[in-house]
């Protein structure tokens, strides 16, 4: 007789002439060994990591490294499929054969079947971009495989930890991308300079909007200059016509009044002129006048004497200085 006692994580089948006449979860009982089989299935949650190397859509190789977790959900299926029957010796259970050890194996298989699928449907950069969206594809092809549904295999959960290039490829996606965004810097430099320029451009404009303005400003201001100087000049045009009207008026004026006034003159006898004019004529201005009638009419004279006393009286009257008045 032995004694077993298995975890509470533990499902316990006892098999004694081919039928199960105890069955549970952490069962803890006694049995006679020689006749009993005792098989016991672990059925609490296991990781298993993995890693797996395969070929996207566009032949390039890519290492997809993960872990999912899984339970067995129907441990007597599984006992019915493999064989997870135990041996005491020396106080220690051990699995009679290497089944239990190639269960993992088996889910990781699937596992990885169902991951290579997924992986081959994207080309590299896709599968770069799109690990999560992978991760969820392949959780939901895994819960839906019959394969796991056959050994009573329940997988909890599913990630992908890291999806890699080869190092050559990953240099090369490197140097792709480093070329990218050393254009993508090349054309925000670009826009920055043309911008900059556009600035300038627009700068220049505005100056040259402003120098125009204030030229055309300045034209007005001459040309408002120049219409005060014509209106001005106009003003003084019309000035000086006026007064060349009165100047004229005032010259037609007197000279009526002139012709006028010596009119009643024309109008006299020369002789009676000659004789009024002299009326106030010195004597010497009356011998002068004598004279030159004597002139005029030499032709008609057959001598003329003049007395040296009067010639003398007229030097003298001519040299002899004029009284200066003064004041006292």
């Amino acid at each position: 007789m032995r004694y077993l006692k298995t975890e509470p994580t533990t499902y316990v089948l006892l098999f004694r002439g081919g039928k199960v006449v105890k069955e549970g979860q952490g069962l803890s009982f006694f049995y006679f060994a020689p006749n009993s089989t005792i098989v016991t299935v672990p059925s609490g949650s296991v990781d298993l990591p993995f890693i797996l190397r395969d070929s996207s859509a566009d032949f390039q190789d890519v290492t997809v490294q993960g872990s999912f977790t899984y339970r067995i959900s129907d441990p007597r299926r599984l006992a019915g499929l493999l064989n997870f029957s135990i041996r005491q010796s020396r106080g220690k259970c051990m699995y009679e054969s290497e089944d239990p050890e190639k269960l993992p194996k088996r889910i990781t298989n699937v596992v990885q079947v169902l991951a290579r699928a997924e992986i081959q449907k994207r080309n590299l950069k896709d599968c770069l971009k799109e690990a999560d969206q992978i991760g969820m594809a392949i959780f939901g092809e895994i819960i839906k495989s019959p394969a796991l549904a056959s050994l009573g295999i329940e997988v909890i959960n599913f990630a992908i930890l890291a999806l890699k290039p080869t190092p050559e490829t990953s240099k090369a996606l490197e140097a792709e991308m480093r070329e990218a965004l050393l254009g993508q810097a090349d054309a925000a430099i670009y826009v920055r300079r043309n911008a900059a320029i556009e600035n300038e451009r627009k700068i220049k404009e505005n100056e040259l909007q402003t120098e125009l303005s204030v030229t055309l400003k300045q034209r007005e201001i001459r040309e408002k200059e120049m219409e005060t100087k014509i209106a001005v000049e106009e003003q003084r045009k019309k000035l000086i016509a006026v007064n060349s009207d009165n100047v004229r008026q005032e010259a037609d004026a007197r000279g009526y009044a002139t012709a006028a006034t010596i009119r009643p003159f024309t109008e006299l006898d020369p002789k009676v002129l000659q004789i009024l004019a002299s009326a106030n004529m010195q004597p010497k201005q009356l011998i002068s006048s004598a004279f030159k009638e004597l002139a005029e009419n030499a032709s008609n004279i057959g001598n003329l004497n003049i007395t040296p006393d009067l010639l003398s009286t007229l030097l003298e009257e001519g040299n002899r200085p004029k009284a200066v008045a003064t004041r006292k």
